[in-house]
């Protein structure tokens, strides 16, 4: 593990469009999938994680207090070096989560995004314009239980028309496993 800031994409950036399949069913997902919602939060991720299992609580009651804006996971880790992160084992920690958690196979959509560690926030407004890409919270594994008071600001934000906070503080968590040539 490694521990990795996120790259702090400039706010304003548009959001790139995917076709990943669901770990669950293996449904192609693409950003047409969440037209006509206020927000889209993407969220890269993955299953060993220690920063990702310390903030999966959180993450399944954000999902829950604002259903009107869809979170979708990604994993874009190497399954080749890291198995526990295929599809396959992934497809439980979309079920706990209760959003849907797509495989980035080729790492390109993680690319895109300039995403660089798990958890890699990323919330765009109805635009679908970057609007927050930072932490989810102050905590850290062994230090605090998870609130989301970041994200959460962000999400009250958008949600109430009003402009969200510039000042972001990076996510951290462990590096995305970059497959090797």
């Amino acid at each position: 593990m490694s521990l990795t800031p996120s790259t702090m994409r400039p706010l304003g950036s548009p959001a790139p469009d995917f076709a990943l399949p669901n770990v669950e069913n293996g449904e192609i997902f693409t950003l047409a999938n969440f037209a006509g919602f206020p927000a889209l939060l993407v969220i890269f991720l993955c299953n060993h994680c220690p920063y990702v299992v310390h903030v999966q609580a959180e993450l399944a009651r954000i999902a829950k207090d604002y259903p009107v804006i869809p979170l979708v996971g990604i994993t874009s880790n190497d399954v080749a070096e890291y198995p526990q992160d295929s599809p396959a084992k992934t497809s439980e920690l979309a079920r706990r989560l209760g959003f849907p958690i797509l495989y980035d196979e080729t790492q390109a959509v993680a690319h895109a995004y300039d995403a660089a560690c798990t958890p890699d926030f990323f919330l765009f407004d109805a635009e679908r314009k970057l609007v927050y890409r930072g932490q989810l919270d102050a905590t850290r594994p062994g230090h605090g239980t998870p609130d989301g008071r970041d994200l959460r600001a962000a999400l009250d934000a958008v949600l109430g028309g009003h402009p969200v906070e510039a000042n972001q503080i990076p996510s951290t968590g462990c590096n995305i496993k970059w497959k090797t040539a």
